[in-house]
Formats: structure tokens, sequence, C-alpha cells
């Protein structure tokens, strides 16, 4: 049995994130392939329900660690790393590229390093020039330490082996897939009052990046007599979440987080859903959306551009008046190819892959898959 430890997560199931939502997905999938791979994801103690448990094979263990927002990614994967090492773990495999800056301690420690780089952190909006740079620096340390970089969409990876030519052999595109949802429940529709069609939707963290404020505007804009229903919430309290929701009407409600079953409800019965984003790495929103049949608009910004829809599907990005313009016209043009979607973002495919990854490191790690032609994921609820 050979021991993967995972961090830079906030923690699964469950947890809000695209990172947290990535980890879910992959990692079941990867010990029903690879049974002989034992898998500890080490998340955030704050956000878990319990310090220790069990998901779909894999352990989960909570780890000390602040609220803050500028401490809480690097000081639990500290935290991390030395448990791994205490527990015998052979690959410590960090997500993100802030808690990429310990890199050197899973070498240091004499780990395994992977890193999947999930996006340019260091563009968010939410970030001053000081935490840019500390970004940019833990991309930097990633691409010099770790022992294989995974990119989860097509560009990135291209991007990385253009400015860091030393370390392209080690970058490898693996994408995010479409996430499994469990069947739809109606009753947020009930809630809210909404009937199928009669609403535009968007499911995000309200931070700036998003461009949430963006298609607000757009809405009130538009004229469109759909209304406009916001899925998610802040990580964190601030001045611009609450600014948002100070905006909330009959017509514009914010909705907060919600459950995977709700969310497949309203996926499946929107009108429109729209990510107006600044910022995305692969947007698994937006892939979750288009696998339920919602049609689909987005801004095209380069982690939008590579779900690879039609020209007709994007948006200028922070262009109110264009976006206000397709809101108040027919959706029908923005239908996409529900099936597309899922055979291109496919999480078994991608759990191979991985895992793959883990057996072809430096001498190896004996790692052998339960089937290396096709895998069946675990059903995850």
């Amino acid at each position: 049995m050979q021991k993967v430890a995972v961090t830079g997560l906030r923690g699964i199931p469950d947890i809000m994130g695209g990172v947290e939502a990535h980890c879910q997905e992959l990692y079941p999938r990867l010990k029903a392939l690879a049974p002989n791979i034992d898998v500890t994801i080490y998340g955030r103690a704050p956000y878990l329900s319990a310090p220790r448990s069990e998901y779909h094979g894999v352990a989960v263990r909570g780890v000390p660690s602040p609220t803050q927002v500028s401490l809480e990614a690097i000081l639990a994967t500290a935290f991390s790393i030395l448990y791994a090492w205490r527990n015998h773990a052979k690959v410590v495999h960090l997500h993100a590229i802030g808690p990429s800056l310990l890199a050197p301690l899973g070498r240091l420690m004499g780990l395994k390093v992977i890193v999947t780089h999930h996006g340019k952190d260091y563009d968010r909006a939410k970030w001053g020039a000081f935490a840019s740079g500390v970004l940019r620096l833990g991309e930097r340390i990633a691409m010099c330490f770790a022992h294989q970089v995974i990119a989860i969409s097509p560009s990135l990876a291209a991007d990385l082996k253009t400015r860091f030519p030393s370390s392209a052999n080690r970058v490898k595109y693996i994408p995010n897939g479409v996430t499994h949802l469990p069947a739809q429940d109606l009753s947020i529709l009930e809630e809210y009052g909404l009937a199928p069609g009669s609403y535009i939707m968007t499911a995000a963290r309200l931070v700036p990046e998003k461009g949430l404020h963006d298609l607000i505007e757009a809405h009130k804009m538009s004229g469109t007599d759909h209304t406009l229903i916001i899925a998610g919430d802040a990580d964190h309290g601030s001045d611009y979440a609450r600014q948002l929701k100070a905006q909330a009407t009959d017509k514009i409600i914010f909705a907060g987080r919600r459950s995977r079953s709700c969310l497949r409800a309203l996926y499946e019965n929107t009108a429109l859903f729209v990510l107006p984003s600044y910022h995305e790495g692969l947007p698994i929103a937006a892939l979750e959306a288009a696998s339920c049949g919602a049609p689909i608009l987005l801004s095209n910004i380069t982690g939008n551009l590579d779900i690879k829809l039609e020209a007709k599907h994007y948006f200028e990005v922070g262009n109110v008046k264009e976006l206000a313009r397709k809101l108040s016209g027919s959706f029908k043009p923005f239908t996409v190819d529900a099936v597309d979607i899922k055979q291109r973002f496919n999480w078994d495919t991608i759990a191979h892959e991985t895992a793959e990854i883990y057996a072809s490191l430096e001498n190896g790690l004996g790692l052998e898959t339960a089937n290396t032609t096709s895998t069946t994921a675990p059903t995850i609820q």
C-alpha cells in the first residue's frame, strides 16, 4: 500500500470551491481505480464537520488552520506536509499555487511532490500587489521543485511550458471534469416561486473576479422578465459581498450555498446559465451546467474559451452592454451538446491519467491500477 497525501484544499465533501469540487470527484475514482493507493486528504479543520472521516475510501483529516484568508492556506499546507511525512506518505499532491510555496518542504522531507495548477490566482482582483507577488512566487517554486505539474486547462499548460521551458517536460494537461450531481431537489424552485425556464442563473463565490456585479447590472439594463438567481456565497465576509447582496430584489435572488441536488435542479430548469468571470482556471460550474443541458453564456476569458464552445456562447469580458443585449434576446442559440461535454471532460479518464502520473514518478511507486483500459467510478452522492 502506497500512501499519497493531498493538501491545498479546505476539504471534502460538499465544501464550496473549485479545488474542493475537483478533489471530491477525483480521489474516490482514483481509489477505485488503484486500490493499492492509500489516499489521505488533509483539509482545514474549521471547514470540516469532523476531524477524522472517510469519503468513498478516501481518508479526510483535519489540520490546524486559522480562518484568516491570508494565512489559512499556507499554514494548513505546512501542517499537512509534516503530518504526511510523519505518516510515511510517499507522495504529497499540492493543489493550487499558493500552497505550492511549500513544495521545497515536501522535497526536504523526502516526498515526491505533485502540483496541480488550477489557474493564475495572482490575477484575481481580491489580491493586492504583495499577495499577487507571493502567488507568482508559488507558481515559480512549483515549476522548480515539483516532480510533476498538472495544468487543468490546455492554454495554461501551453503558457507554463513557454514561460518555464526547462520544466516543460514535467507539465501535463489534465482537465477538470463534469461533476456528478445527485437527483435534483426541486424544493429550491418552490422556495422562490420559480417556474422552469423563468430564470437566469449563475453559481459562483461572491468575489470580484467572478464578475457578478456586471451580471447584475446587465440584468437590470436588459429589461428581461427572467429572474436572476445567484447560487453561492463568500468564503469570508467582505464589503464586495455585502454590496452585491444589498441589490437583492424579488427579481434578483441570492440563494446562498446550496446542495448539489439543489444545484442540479437549478441547472436543469434554467433558461440560461451565465458566468461573467474575469478569472477562471477551467470552470467546474460551467461544465456542470452544460452537462445538465443548460444553455450557456460565458465571458471570453481564456479559462472559459478552453471549454471550446462556439463563438456565440461568449461575450467580451466586462462588456455590460453586450451582455445586456444577449440577456434581452432569445436564449435558444446558447444551447449546448451535453453529451459532448460529458465525453470531453470525463472524471474517469482524468482519474486514470492522474494514477498514471503517480506510477510514473522517478523510480516508480509500485502503483498498479485495477483496470488500465477502463474505469468504473463509484457512485458519488
